[in-house]
């Protein structure tokens, strides 16, 4: 017989950053940004000029 699991409410997790190591995720991102488009661009330069990408959508990034 399966056990039966009642829904708990969703929790919050407050977490504490300081402004440097929230400056440095940001610089961390950025590179990381950049690195995918210079990515992006390599691999559209080897594909052929008739290749359609599927089409992709991007979530916006809250700061």
């Amino acid at each position: 017989m399966d056990t039966v699991m009642t829904a708990r409410p969703p929790q919050t997790l407050y977490v504490t950053i300081r402004r440097d190591e929230l400056r440095q995720l940001r610089e961390e991102r950025e590179l990381l940004m950049r690195q995918v488009a210079h990515l992006q661009e390599r691999l559209q330069q080897a594909l052929p000029a008739d290749y359609l990408p599927p089409v992709t959508t991007k979530k916006a990034l809250h700061n």
